[in-house]
Order: structure tokens, then C-alpha cells, then sequence
């Protein structure tokens, strides 16, 4: 699967590269020198691809896991998970068009779309108990490997070889497939783990195919690199904050339905969670990390509160749940205000956390009123909508810590594309300090949001 984000990346980097880098901007309203060269680190052309590349298939992993749950399910908004799919898949394909022009757009889509209905067919026979059916969906889908490895290798010039896109496909599927096989089994634990190493291991991929795109097309890019500490930083916090808003609209509708699966959906929640407070500890101390875990775990306590009264008819419940929301909102946004400094204003905070807040909400309304089409709408924009607290912590953070952020030369070669996390890690031991707080900050803005729904 790492090569059907290959040719994703490329197109999404240039046709998505404006408005990733207007988020940005329409977060932060910076106005300072030094808050304009904090931007300019995390904002260079070649970081704006990689963030959307990042967006787009890391978005892609988790809405094809939760489209096979429902298939199996025979859930009432299969179509509409199934159609949230295929849109990305689109967004994707008009992106490759951009770069390679309407022939390779249509030669991408019509390969890329394949693999997306080897997967239904693979949930068919599960649900079938169809063995020689799985047997052949997988057949197919190791053909289509192949295929769309060679298309990325001819599309990037040999940056992304065949042989090393094939084995970044071969972990995608295997993770998507042994997630899909877990949750029927009803190891719920496994499958949420299982989800949580394809998203992150997409967000690897995006680092390795923004590279490639970047050399291939550097005066597109203005010769800018898209793998710098600061980038690196963003790129964190992005797919950390995208991830919480993916988990928090899942575990909402789990918790709607009364699924079997809801305790490790919310598991999968609270592990980002503990991930945040961890690094918010690590970055100003212990007490600074479990005042943030407090808050942080309060909010998701609030969404729970709203989704069970939700499913009581409770209205007063559900209003007191928001009310709580709103109070976590200003907690959350002080705190953040003043661990940056003021680099983050709270008002700026709050703004961002009740649009959050709201989009997650809706989202779960729209399902609970049977509006599949409104509520699958408004999980891929609060997805998207990710990019902002992204784009406005990390440039806080690297004008706040600029020693630990001042490389910008291009790298000598291609990024390692490991699962489990950026490549050479320890390298950057105060990075990973910073990283935590920015997931921290942003997931604080995430999960605010998520309640307010």
C-alpha cells in the first residue's frame, strides 16, 4: 500500500500544497520577524507536500480499516464508509493528474481503485466464510502489488524503486488484512493495535515520497527539504492529531452502537492520550505532564458522558456534557497559552478547539440521526481540519526552541521508512521533547472538539 501512496503523495503535494500552507497561516495570524521565520521553517514548499501527503494516506489507512469492519458488520453506512474511501481515492487520482497529466491520473486510478475492490472482496469471503474467495482476493491483491509498484517506480524516476515499493505494500496490506482478521475474530485488542501501525506506518511512507518528489522536481519546491527537524516536527504532530480524530469519531459511534468493540476503540483513544502526556511530561516535567493528562483524560471522559446520554435520549445529560466541554476548552487553552508562552494564544485555542469539538460532534449527531452522507462528510473534515493546530504548534514550538531546528539543508539520502516511528529518533532527543508537546497541544484540541459534538 506503500506504493498507491506513492503516486498519492506526488499529486496531493503539488495540488494541495496552497491550501495546507492557507490552514497554516489562517491558524497562527502571525505577524512578528520572528514568528514569520518560525512559519517559513515549518511551511517550506516541500514541508507543505509532505503534510498533505501525510493527510491524505494516513486518512486513506484508517477509513479502509473502518470501511471493512462495517462491510463484515453489514452495517447501515457501509456505502457511505465505502464512499469516503473512494473519495480519498479520487482526491488522490486528480492529484496524480496534476503532475503526470491525464493519462497517468487515469492509469492510477484505475489500478489504485482495483486494489480498494480486492478488499471488498476479501470482506465478502470472510463474512461468507469463503475460504478459496479470501484466497483469491489475496492473489489478487500480491498482482496488484506488483503493478503499482512498477507504476511508481516509472513515475519518480527510479527515486522509489519497484522492489522497495513492493515491500512497503506488502506491510500495508498484511497490516490492513491482519486488523480486518483480528476484529472478526473478536480480538479487538489486536485489531485496534493493528490499525494504529498501518496509520502511523503511512505517515513513514509520506516522509519517504515527499523526498522522492521533492528531488525529482526541486525547483517546484524551491529546493526546500522535506525531511528538517522542524518538518519532522509538524509532520509528528500532524499525524498524531489526524489519528485522535480518526479514533475519537470511531469510538463515539462504537459506543452508540453498544459494539463489543467499543472498550479497546476507547483504548486505542486513551493510548494516544497517555503518548501526549508522556511527551508533555518530558518536555516540562512531571508535574507539568500529569496537570495536562488530568485535563486531557477529562475531556474524553466528557465525550463519553455525551455519547451515553446520547444513547439515554438524555438531553439534559447531553447538554451538561457540552457544558463541561466548554469549561474543558478554557482549561486546556490557558494551559497550552502559557507552556508556549503566548506563542499559541488561548483565544487562538479555543477558536480551534470548539471547531473541533463541533465537527466531531456533528459527525456523531449525523450518525445517531441516520444521516450517513452529513456524517461521513464531517469525519473527513475534521481530519483534514487537523492540519491547522499542526501547522500553528509547531512553528510555536521551533520559535520557542529554535536551537534544536535550525537544519535545513536537503538530506544526503533517502529516509529510512520503518514502522514504530521517524527514523533515527534518538538523534533528536530535545526534538522528541518538543514533539510531545505539540502532540500534546494538538491533542488537546482535538479532543476538546471531539466533546463539544
Amino acid at each position: 500500500m506503500k506504493l498507491n501512496k506513492v503516486l498519492l503523495a506526488v499529486p496531493l503535494s503539488l495540488a494541495l500544497l496552497v491550501p495546507t500552507a492557507a490552514l497554516a497561516d489562517s491558524h497562527g495570524g502571525h505577524s512578528t520577524a520572528s514568528e514569520a521565520s518560525m512559519e517559513m521553517a515549518t511551511a517550506t514548499p516541500a514541508g507543505e507536500l509532505r503534510i498533505a501527503l501525510d493527510t491524505t494516506l494516513t486518512e486513506h489507512a484508517f477509513l479502509a480499516i473502518e470501511a471493512m469492519r462495517k462491510g463484515v458488520d453489514g452495517a447501515e453506512d457501509f456505502d457511505q464508509a465505502a464512499g469516503a474511501l473512494l473519495a480519498n481515492a479520487d482526491d488522490l487520482s486528480a492529484a496524480v493528474g496534476s503532475v503526470y497529466g491525464d493519462e497517468g491520473a487515469a492509469q492510477f486510478d484505475e489500478v489504485w481503485k482495483s486494489h480498494i475492490g480486492y478488499f471488498v472482496d476479501y470482506v465478502t469471503a470472510t463474512a461468507e466464510d469463503n475460504q478459496e474467495g479470501k484466497d483469491q482476493a489475496l492473489a489478487e491483491l500480491e498482482k496488484y502489488k506488483v503493478e503499482q509498484s512498477k507504476f511508481f517506480d516509472s513515475a519518480t524516476g527510479g527515486l522509489l524503486p519497484a522492489a522497495a515499493v513492493q515491500e512497503g505494500l506488502d506491510m500495508h496490506v498484511d497490516q490492513l488484512i491482519n486488523a480486518f482478521d483480528a476484529y472478526v475474530a473478536g480480538d479487538f485488542e489486536t485489531a485496534y493495535s493493528l490499525e494504529r501501525e498501518a496509520i502511523h506506518h503511512m505517515s513513514m511512507f509520506a516522509e519517504s515520497l515527499s523526498v522522492a518528489i521533492t528531488t525529482q522536481f526541486p525547483d517546484k519546491f524551491d529546493n526546500t527539504s522535506a525531511d528538517t527537524p522542524a518538518i519532522d516536527l509538524r509532520a509528528t504532530l500532524n499525524q498524531t492529531f489526524t489519528e485522535h480524530a480518526g479514533l475519537a469519531v470511531m469510538a463515539m459511534q462504537d459506543g452508540a452502537d453498544g459494539a463489543e468493540s467499543f472498550d479497546q476503540a476507547a483504548g486505542a483513544l486513551l493510548a494516544n492520550a497517555d503518548d501526549l502526556s508522556a511527551a508533555v511530561g518530558s518536555v516540562y516535567g512531571e508535574e507539568a505532564g500529569a496537570q495536562f493528562e488530568e485535563t486531557w483524560k477529562s475531556h474524553i471522559g466528557y465525550f463519553v458522558d455525551y455519547v451515553t446520554a446520547t444513547g439515554e435520549g438524555n438531553k439534559e445529560g447531553q447538554e451538561q456534557a457540552r457544558a463541561e466541554l466548554d469549561q474543558y476548552i478554557l482549561d486546556q487553552a490557558a494551559f497550552l497559552d502559557a507552556a508556549t508562552e503566548g506563542r499559541v494564544p488561548a483565544d487562538a485555542l479555543e477558536e480551534g478547539l470548539t471547531a473541533h469539538v463541533g465537527q466531531l460532534l456533528g459527525a456523531f449527531d449525523s450518525y445517531v440521526a441516520g444521516d450517513f452522507d452529513a456524517a461521513y462528510s464531517s469525519i473527513r473534515e475534521a481530519y483534514a481540519h487537523m492540519q491547522m493546530p499542526a501547522a500553528g504548534l509547531s512553528a510555536a514550538i521551533v520559535d520557542q526552541f529554535p536551537d534544536q531546528f535550525n537544519a535545513t539543508e536537503m538530506p544526503s539520502e533517502m529516509p529510512k521508512t520503518g514502522m514504530g516511528g521517524m527514523a533515527d529518533q534518538n538523534s533528536f532527543p530535545i526534538l522528541w521533547v518538543l514533539v510531545g508537546l505539540m502532540l500534546a497541544t494538538l491533542t488537546t484540541v482535538v479532543a476538546v472538539r471531539t466533546r463539544k459534538q
